[in-house]
C-alpha cells in the first residue's frame, strides 16, 4: 500500500523575525509545532535563511510530538501504558 500525507507548513517573517507553523493530520490525529529564527540586526538581509531554520526547526519539534504519540500507542497496545 502507498499512501501520500501532507505537511502544511505556514510562515509568517517580518525584517528580523521568521515564525513556522507545522501541521499534520494524520488517521484523525492532529499535530502543529512551531519554529522560529531571527536576523541579528548586523546581518544582511536573506530570507531563505531565517525560512529555513524556522521550518527545520518546526519539524524538529513535529518529530518529537509525531514520536510521542507513536511511543504513547505502542505503550497501550503492549499494556504498558
Amino acid at each position: 500500500m502507498e499512501k501520500d500525507i501532507t505537511i502544511d507548513i505556514h510562515l509568517e517573517e517580518d525584517e528580523t523575525n521568521t515564525t513556522a507553523r507545522a501541521v499534520l493530520n494524520i488517521r484523525g490525529d492532529h499535530f502543529e509545532a512551531e519554529g522560529s529564527a531571527r536576523r541579528t540586526p548586523a546581518d544582511p538581509p536573506k530570507p531563505e535563511i531565517g525560512e529555513e531554520l524556522a521550518i527545520a526547526r518546526a519539524l524538529g519539534v513535529l518529530q518529537a510530538e509525531v514520536m510521542d504519540a507513536a511511543q504513547e500507542k505502542i505503550n497501550t497496545f503492549l499494556g504498558s501504558g
